[in-house]
């Protein structure tokens, strides 16, 4: 098959044939119809963002395919069958803290490590061997325009975070990290779940623009002045009421200022969900008061990825089209130009943004 690689960081990927994957018991193979490229993709392949690839490595973050082939343990996936590959593979020897690897991505710690020696490879290639709790079932709509359906991989991940936080209907949400890719991501997954209303600060007036264009009153936009006592003032004004959670999905290059800013927003037994990249860069301690989250039973949490029934949620919201796919702006590329998909990709990571790669069918 064909694959792109990355054969080491700072060089340019590389598209050749390599060895068709083999699925072993527990795994079935996909042949990959599209995947999204990450916006800060050619970051981590630059070395940039010192992610545990070990090349050479076929990178790629799931995507949506149809399968080739099942093993012996699959009682109802089919040859065929139209398929979401989740790239958030877990260790099945410890239910209650297993080790994770992004398949083709990264990993956490020596565990998680060990998987990805495994399941080395992800979805930059024409197949990809999948584990088979991986593979959800997709209604046939997706195959008519696979790479808008690989954005599933953008929007399971805050939706995880919102499951976390427990967002139930008519709430008030502040998406710290709005006008990003995930931030806006998780603005339209929010009022999707039924949020009453979105508070979605950010310094790009054209991406806070485009989110109130989009989606009207229940998004109430504002423009961060980075002073903390000031945003703070303008976030809880327009809540107009409380906020009852904050989602963080700021990058790595952002202030932990600014996520404890709107961290401090939340009201009274309220919950905050942390999930961006703040402090990977190093920079300033979050330093959230001791005294503020003790008197005001404040629940803070972290979230990595999301949990694999978040897979099926997804799904579902698209399908019904409560989470509609079809205002985003999506340019696909062949595989022998990806390296042109990671340049591009990097250039258009505002909201709804998408950039897909289109393997040809075998």
């Amino acid at each position: 098959m064909h694959a792109a690689v990355l054969t080491q960081f700072g060089a340019p990927l590389t598209v050749r044939e390599v060895p068709d994957p083999e699925a072993g018991g527990g795994e079935v193979l996909v042949e990959v119809l599209a995947t999204c490229v990450a916006p800060y993709a050619a970051e981590v392949f630059s070395g940039e963002r010192s992610y545990p690839l070990v090349p050479p490595v076929v990178p790629g973050i799931g995507g949506v395919g149809r399968i080739v082939r099942t093993g012996p343990d699959a009682t109802r996936l089919r040859p065929g069958d139209l398929v979401w590959c989740d790239c958030t593979v877990r260790s099945r020897d410890d239910a209650l803290t297993p080790d994770i690897t992004l398949q083709g991505w990264s990993s956490r710690g020596e565990g998680g490590a060990q998987l990805a020696r495994y399941l080395h490879d992800g979805s930059f290639a024409e197949l990809m061997r999948v584990p088979t709790e991986n593979v959800y079932p997709l209604p046939a709509a997706a195959g008519e325009d696979p790479a808008r359906w690989a954005a599933l991989g953008v929007h399971v991940i805050p939706y995880g975070g919102l499951l976390a936080g427990q967002l139930a209907a008519g709430e008030t949400l502040l998406v710290s990290g709005a006008t990003g890719n995930l931030g806006s991501s998780a603005v339209a997954v929010a009022l999707a779940m039924g949020a009453g209303r979105v508070i979605a600060p950010g310094r790009n007036q054209a991406a806070l623009d485009l989110l109130a264009d989009r989606f009207g009153p229940r998004v109430r936009t504002l423009p961060l002045t980075g002073d903390e006592g000031t945003d703070r003032a303008a976030m809880t004004a327009a809540a107009d009421g409380r906020i009852d959670m904050v989602l963080d999905l700021l990058p790595p290059s952002a202030p932990a200022s600014a996520t404890r800013t709107a961290a401090m927003t939340v009201r009274e037994h309220g919950r905050v969900v942390l999930m961006g990249g703040v402090g990977m860069l190093g920079g300033d301690d979050l330093a959230l008061p001791y005294p503020w989250i003790m008197r005001n039973c404040i629940t803070v949490r972290g979230q990595w990825m999301y949990p694999r029934p978040a897979n099926v949620g997804v799904i579902r919201l698209i399908a019904s089209g409560t989470l509609d796919l079809a205002p985003e702006r999506v340019r696909s590329f062949g595989l022998d130009a990806v390296n042109d998909a990671v340049v591009y990709a990097a250039s258009h990571r505002g909201p709804f943004d998408r950039t897909a790669l289109t393997p040809p069918a075998r």
